[in-house]
């Protein structure tokens, strides 16, 4: 019988998470494995991605790999499944718990670099907005702890203030506009994710007002605008790969061979 993966992300919007969910199913697939996706319909929604889950551990999946909607939420519910015998690949978003192996990115050296290329781009003077996910999501937050130690490294460089878009491109949008009433000058537009980064350059454009804007993930959308000269910059966080990597990292596993803890 062919081994089950199951695999769990925040949402289904998210391009990024899309491409994550595509480099499981085709990592599984490549060694004669299956894997399914489960996503809330409600994105980000904590308490959907907890009976997501529970469904799903009754149905006795060979391995899962998750990313939690919010890793405090999400603690006990994954400990209750992790009791059952089934190991978990994570990914992502780090959370507590007895994991395989975790698969991610060095999120406050990405917030550092995207301060670093709105500085070089603004020549170390300017007045700038961050635009940061959810509080819930640790790489929102461990990024916003990178550009907050990024910037007090440049001086000429004045937070104006932040607002939160969720991660997602209305959000964002909506967060943009309200930065931009606030504010009459902007220079520089930090975005924690591109979709809020696609968000603010929509607000932008509606308000007739032009800033600097970067990005991080490196989706396509993304690449797109950066080769319009719209957008400045994204970071790559190629969600494929890691899909792959989680799936493998499962495989792996099962199969009773070594996986590294990250």
């Amino acid at each position: 019988m062919a081994v089950r993966l199951a695999a769990f992300t925040k949402n289904g919007v998210n391009p990024n998470y899309q491409a994550f969910l595509l480099g499981v199913e085709r990592a599984a697939a490549a060694e004669g494995a299956t894997a399914t996706r489960h996503y809330p319909a409600t994105p980000d929604d904590p308490a959907e991605q907890v009976a997501l889950l529970r469904a799903v551990v009754a149905e006795r999946p060979d391995a899962i790999i998750f990313a939690p909607a919010d890793d405090a939420a999400l603690e006990a519910p994954v400990a209750e499944a992790m009791a059952r015998g089934i190991p978990f690949i994570g990914f992502v978003n780090r959370m507590k718990g007895d994991f395989v192996t975790f698969i991610g990115a060095d999120d406050v050296a990405m917030g550092r670099a995207a301060v670093g290329a709105m500085a070089a781009a603004l020549h170390g003077q300017g007045d700038v907005v961050l635009v940061e996910g959810p509080d819930s999501a640790p790489t929102s937050r461990d990024r916003g702890r990178g550009f907050r130690e990024a910037l007090a490294t440049h001086p000429g460089l004045r937070l104006l203030g932040t607002a939160p878009g969720r991660y997602l491109r209305e959000p964002g949008r909506l967060a943009m506009a309200a930065l931009l009433a606030a504010h009459p000058r902007i220079d520089g537009v930090i975005c924690t994710n591109d979709l809020m980064a696609l968000g603010a350059l929509d607000a932008l454009e509606a308000a007739g007002r032009d800033a600097l804007v970067t990005g991080m993930n490196g989706i396509i959308a993304a690449a797109q605008a950066i080769a319009a000269g719209r957008l400045l910059a994204s970071i790559d966080y190629d969600g494929l790969k890691m899909g792959a990597a989680a799936a493998m990292a499962a495989l792996r596993h099962l199969r009773g061979q070594p996986v590294p803890r990250e």
